[in-house]
């Protein structure tokens, strides 16, 4: 491994302190399996190889998932006594100009380490909020508006919407999930209408939509399709493969006269078919290229918010089988509920970041105040195309059944579906993050359950209970036309 290759995986490892701070390092040796939306998978560092169990296609499964398979912990890059070097060169601005860019662009280096998801899983660390920081819980119910009084007497009224808030705290609560988080936002204006959470098995917990311990999984396949679409792969391009629904290995990942059956890059991405993304990602993208789409989607970088939000940290490895699964969703990438409304909100606002908001901003007589304008994380038209790979998983893809639940339909709907799970003890993360309607966006969601075996309901069913209650409380803006009478008069 040459001396750059060694600076850059260190980069992308350890910690650079001295530059962009640190967190807490999570603790923990329990091992771990993951089940991506295909199922439950398990790594061995000596096959290079990830085996699956088949997915649950199930709108909300009530029964539990079978027995995960035993997994070995796989082998972390080499850079243990590279991280001197690397935060001296990022304070000194380094003598290789590829660790300079990694250490200057937001993003691309973790703030601090990223937890292997198969040895120390985050959500062992998981604490809760200081009360000082829960605006949420300290609202009050005024009219129909929360409202949170300081003890200087300033009042701030909160965009949540008490009864969206109200019907998705329940559902959490009836279904007694272990963990569970469902936030709904409006995604032109960032403001947040719902911050639900629940946590049978730490009932005292608070702030899960904002902590970032929960495997992103699929979920992060909307940036390697972003970072296909910008290297130039369209949605209708196919790939053909053979085998890799219950194991991917590193041959899966070459093209070969097996190959009998050939998915688009949209069909994939409502299929969440991990051997296509890894295919993909092994022809088109690189480390570098997959890192900075990341960062654009706020991975690795603190997100603007009232309320304390983890950084949703992203590891990217250098090369090979391990940069292909992790742009499979495979990697050691993690996700914050409201980050995950974010990531959808990015298609919805034409290929626009707006930063989320809580608290609604004081009117200032006589000044009008023009909306702020969101930064551009894709140009509109890889927005476009996101947005149609995006409504393939619920017309054809892993939500379709769920969207399509009768007397539950909801129609004109786009989204991403993930799932992973963790072995000792066993914990399934299952996700969902979407928008709608698809053209004229009204809400985003992020929807997030972690089951234990016997597992409630699944994020998918959440997600689509958190768009059809979030549509109803956000009603369409009504048309105003001129009347006939007045056709032809200026």
């Amino acid at each position: 491994m040459t001396i750059r290759r060694r600076l850059l995986s260190a980069a992308a490892l350890l910690p650079l302190s001295l530059l962009l701070g640190a967190n807490e390092s999570p603790s923990g040796n329990a091992p771990a399996v993951g089940s991506e939306d295909a199922g439950v998978v398990a790594s061995s560092p000596d096959a290079g190889s990830v085996a699956m169990a088949p997915e649950d296609a199930g709108p909300g499964a009530h029964a539990g998932g079978g027995g995960p398979l035993e997994a070995q912990g796989i082998p972390g890059e080499d850079g243990g006594s590279d991280s001197e070097a690397v935060a001296a060169a990022a304070v000194q601005g380094g003598a290789d100009g590829g660790l300079a860019t990694l250490v200057t662009v937001p993003g691309l280096v973790p703030p601090s380490p990223v937890p292997s998801r198969l040895t120390a899983p985050p959500i062992t660390t998981l604490r809760t909020m200081a009360k000082s920081q829960d605006l949420l819980a300290r609202a009050k119910l005024q009219g129909e508006r929360l409202v949170v009084k300081e003890k200087n007497g300033e009042e701030k009224v909160l965009t949540v919407d008490p009864v969206l808030q109200a019907q998705l705290t329940k559902i959490l609560r009836d279904y007694e999930v272990p963990y569970g988080a469902a936030v709904v936002l409006e995604p032109s204006t960032g403001r947040v209408l719902a911050l639900a959470e629940h946590s049978a098995a730490q009932p005292e917990l608070r702030g899960l939509p904002f902590r970032a311990v929960f495997p992103a999984a699929s979920i992060f396949k909307i940036v390697t399709g972003s970072a296909l679409l910008e290297a130039g792969v369209s949605p209708e391009m196919e790939e053909c493969f053979h085998g890799g629904k219950r194991r991917l290995t590193e041959r899966h990942l070459e093209d070969s006269e097996r190959d009998g059956a050939c998915y688009s890059l949209a069909m994939a991405m409502g299929k969440s078919a991990n051997v296509i993304f890894a295919k993909l990602t092994q022809k088109h993208l690189t480390a570098e290229v997959l890192r900075h789409m990341a960062a654009r989607f706020r991975f690795n970088r603190a997100i603007d918010f009232v309320v304390p939000t983890d950084v949703s940290l992203a590891a990217v490895p250098e090369e090979g089988f391990a940069l292909a699964n992790t742009g499979a969703g495979f990697g050691d990438v993690y996700l914050s509920p409201l980050h995950g409304a974010l990531v959808a909100s990015v298609a919805a606002n034409d290929g626009l970041w707006v930063d989320p908001v809580l608290v609604e901003p004081q009117p200032q007589p006589g000044v009008l105040l023009p909306p702020e304008e969101g930064e551009r994380v894709l140009t509109s038209e890889a927005a476009k195309a996101l947005t149609d790979m995006l409504e393939t998983t619920v017309t054809h893809g892993t939500a379709r059944g769920v969207f399509r639940e009768r007397h539950f339909r909801v129609d004109d709907a786009v989204g991403k579906t993930g799932t992973l799970a963790d072995r000792n003890p066993f914990r399934d993360y299952s996700w969902f993050v979407g928008f709608a309607p698809r053209d004229n966006p009204r809400v985003a969601v992020a929807a997030l359950v972690v089951n234990d075996p016997k597992w409630r309901i699944r994020g998918t069913w959440l997600g689509r209970e958190a768009i059809r209650l979030g549509l109803e409380r956000v009603p369409a803006p009504i048309e105003v036309t001129a009347p006939a009478s007045a056709a032809g008069k200026h």
